[in-house]
């Protein structure tokens, strides 16, 4: 099984007793009921017989301090260009449509770059960052797009629910609560691939038809596929967490952590939107 997120559908690691499958190729399969370390050449990795490293880790091996960084600059990159493009690109209500446009320009350019990074066989830092200021600029004119229409507290209530999603699923995971295994992961996918169907076509329905398509973005069924939209970004988030685990225990290369806060930026900002598009409809727009 592979984690819908792009970063993580490419590469990974893998266990051969069905638990779970994230970053990378798949490797041969061994004994069955035993793991495959995809890092198996990698003398830092952890001896899955023993559960200690192989040898004693020096500066090569990931560690979760290389993630906690790289997911800081990450996230630090995406904040600092969204404030700039909230200062900078001042929403004027009767012209809104000309921010929106704005917005929709930044997340194209973000998505190419995230694109781009999801089809090479290594990390770019560059391109990473690159990801993060687009999609500031698009989380900037957005958030100061709803503000402007239903006060700042709107993008306040988001930003504090989506760091309870993360702290909440965090908890969770490190208490064993969510257990992500082959059954998880097949469940999660086919729902996410249920749910961005349902919103293709209620985006195309909403092109040509004009309103709100088939209404899955306003009223009771807004609210419904807002709660929906979360609870899959918390169980991506889930899966992200339990990827990074297993990239720590196999040793993975530090470059790996790169791809790891890449993941974790985008699951979040998948939380953001969802959790400011559900108060926007629960106030009423």
């Amino acid at each position: 099984m592979r984690s819908s997120n792009p970063v993580f559908s490419r590469r990974g690691f893998s266990r051969d007793n069905g638990a779970y499958a994230g970053f990378g190729t798949q490797q041969p399969q061994a004994q069955a009921g035993t793991a495959t370390n995809p890092y198996a050449t990698n003398p830092y990795a952890t001896d899955p017989a023993t559960g200690m490293p192989q040898a004693p880790v020096r500066g090569n091996a990931m560690t979760i301090d290389d993630v906690v960084s790289r997911t800081a600059l990450t996230l630090g990159t995406v904040i600092l260009t969204a404030a700039i493009s909230w200062i900078a690109l001042p929403v004027d209500p009767a012209n809104i449509n000309k921010s929106y446009g704005i917005a929709v320009g930044a997340a194209l350019i973000a998505f190419v770059f995230a694109m781009i990074q999801s089809f090479k066989s290594k990390p770019v830092p560059a391109l990473i960052l690159a990801y993060a200021a687009f999609e500031g600029v698009f989380l900037g004119v957005i958030s100061s797009a709803v503000s402007a229409q239903l006060g700042p507290g709107t993008v306040v209530q988001a930003v504090m629910g989506t760091m309870c999603v993360f702290a909440g699923v965090l908890i969770a995971y490190k208490m064993r609560w969510i257990n992500v295994n082959r059954r998880f992961v097949g469940f999660v996918m086919a729902a996410a691939m249920g749910f961005m169907l349902l919103m293709v076509v209620n985006l195309l329905f909403s092109v040509f038809g004009g309103g709100d398509g088939l209404g899955f973005r306003s009223g009771g069924l807004g609210i419904l596929f807002g709660v929906i939209g979360i609870i899959l970004g918390a169980c991506f988030l889930a899966m992200d967490f339990k990827m990074v685990e297993d990239g720590v225990a196999y040793g993975a290369p530090r470059e790996e952590s790169w791809l790891a806060a890449f993941g974790l930026t985008m699951t979040l900002v998948w939380i953001y939107m969802e959790m400011l598009r559900l108060i926007s409809i629960l106030k009423g727009d």
